[in-house]
């Protein structure tokens, strides 16, 4: 009896503490708690480092829904090559003693910087071999491979390897380095935007058409005219006063945010928020700002907070624009630089200028925000993928969804293994050669042992 009440004195007291410490803290720095950071974050979650109850609850560390909550989806959407009902299978009980990757902290460790690795990774680079020790044994042509060297670019991931397995080499073996017809998907947002509001694409609005109470400025009128909004038949109170469920209209708003926007883009909103750009956003925190960034930013840009019409526009809704213009006004990295320059800029002017063929030409949004089929019930379309999580690290990942629309495999493979071609924006040949696809030649040739 006396240890419980002991107990619960130093539970009281470390309460009583904990209070004080953040209220002398708030006095004396304000509401700024990276003071309290235990280090430095890795680059996937420094924006959000504030918010530590996104990813720690109070004396139970880091939960695990809250890894799924960000990157399930994604983990879903590459047929994750090492799920955790794989490590809960009892046959694999053993392994389980030198890596539980039925969690991610296992690998994926914070405020750990100096042995933090690329994608916020700390494990050792061979810890392939607490499973894979045997491999040559099965394909001798890995036996002189070091283990450290399974996750090099085009070889492995643990998680994503839908580019890399062996039957999709054997299928697309012998690629030329550019297709006969390369082509970027057309955009076709016709099915959901009738679905949310079946009277759009009835007719363009004119100027005459326009809803907006009193006079509108004469910029913002001939922005709205020309822009895919007005085409659609989206007025102007569709986003600054849009209807609410009982058809009456919203009270008139100058500046709507990203509710007017998500009430028709909503799985673009999605992307948005999970991605490098608006994540902050997602976690109630303000919006992300150039200079908060870990890469080279345009010093005219700081100051900008990034949302929906930062990039495209409010009135113009300029595609064109958020595909280049938006991008380089931020960006001042060696590889944005020299995009400029580079083959896939002269195809994306040649393309604007009317001299290209549609869906020849390649922007910066082409590739980091790249078009997908989405298929929701019945509906079928080409979408923009607004996070750009899902095809950076590992850049392989950007092979299936991007690079294979315009080049073969074993040149996408070689092209992202070279980090000297990638900072050129891709200008030139690359200098590294993967054997992925020479491997699986040589395995096609070879008699299959057959399965027990």
């Amino acid at each position: 009896m006396a240890d419980t009440k002991q107990k619960r004195w130093w539970l009281a007291a470390g309460l009583v503490m904990l209070a004080l410490s953040g209220y002398f803290s708030a006095r004396l720095f304000g509401d700024d708690r990276r003071l309290f950071l235990p280090n430095t974050t890795s680059h996937g979650h420094h924006q959000i480092e504030l918010a530590c109850d996104t990813c720690h609850t109070p004396f139970a560390g880091v939960k695990q829904e809250a890894c799924n909550q960000c990157h399930g989806e994604e983990l879903a959407a590459v047929n994750d090559s090492h799920p955790r009902k794989k490590f809960e299978d009892p046959r694999n009980a053993d392994r389980l003693t030198v890596l539980d990757a039925r969690y991610c902290v296992t690998c994926h460790v914070e405020h750990q910087p100096e042995r933090t690795l690329a994608m916020g990774v700390t494990q050792p680079v061979d810890f392939c071999f607490n499973c894979h020790a045997e491999i040559a044994k099965d394909r001798p042509s890995h036996k002189n491979y070091a283990f450290d060297g399974c996750a090099a670019s085009g070889c492995h991931n643990f998680h994503d390897n839908t580019a890399l397995y062996e039957d999709f080499l054997v299928k697309h073996l012998n690629e030329p380095a550019t297709l006969a017809r390369p082509a970027v998907a057309k955009r076709d947002l016709k099915p959901w935007i009738k679905l949310v509001s079946p009277n759009s694409y009835q007719r363009t609005l004119t100027r005459a058409d326009a809803d907006a109470p009193g006079a509108m400025a004469p910029k913002h009128l001939d922005e709205w005219v020309g822009s895919a909004h007005a085409r659609a038949g989206v007025n102007c109170r569709d986003c600054h006063a849009p209807a609410q469920v009982d058809g009456a209209r919203a009270a008139w708003q100058d500046k709507p945010g990203a509710a007017a926007c998500n009430s028709c883009h909503e799985r673009e909103q999605q992307g948005f928020q999970a991605g490098r750009h608006g994540m902050r956003l997602a976690q109630k925190l303000s919006p992300m700002r150039p200079e908060l960034a870990r890469q080279p930013m345009q010093p005219d840009a700081h100051g900008r907070e990034l949302g929906c019409s930062s990039c495209h526009g409010a009135h113009a809704v300029n595609v064109r624009r958020a595909a280049v213009e938006s991008c380089v006004e931020c960006h001042d990295d060696q590889h944005s630089k020299a995009y400029a320059d580079s083959p896939h800029a002269r195809l994306w002017r040649a393309e604007q200028a009317g001299h290209g063929a549609a869906g020849s030409g390649v922007s910066c949004a082409t590739c980091h925000l790249p078009r997908e089929l989405h298929r929701d019930v019945d509906l079928k379309g080409i979408r923009v993928q607004h996070n750009q999580n899902a095809n950076l690290r590992p850049n392989e990942k950007m092979i299936r969804g991007v690079c294979m629309h315009c080049h073969g495999l074993g040149f996408s493979i070689d092209a992202l293994a070279d980090p000297a071609l990638i900072q050129r924006n891709f200008t030139g040949r690359p200098a590294a050669h993967v054997e992925s696809l020479d491997l699986a030649a040589t395995r096609l040739k070879q008699p299959r042992k057959p399965k027990p």
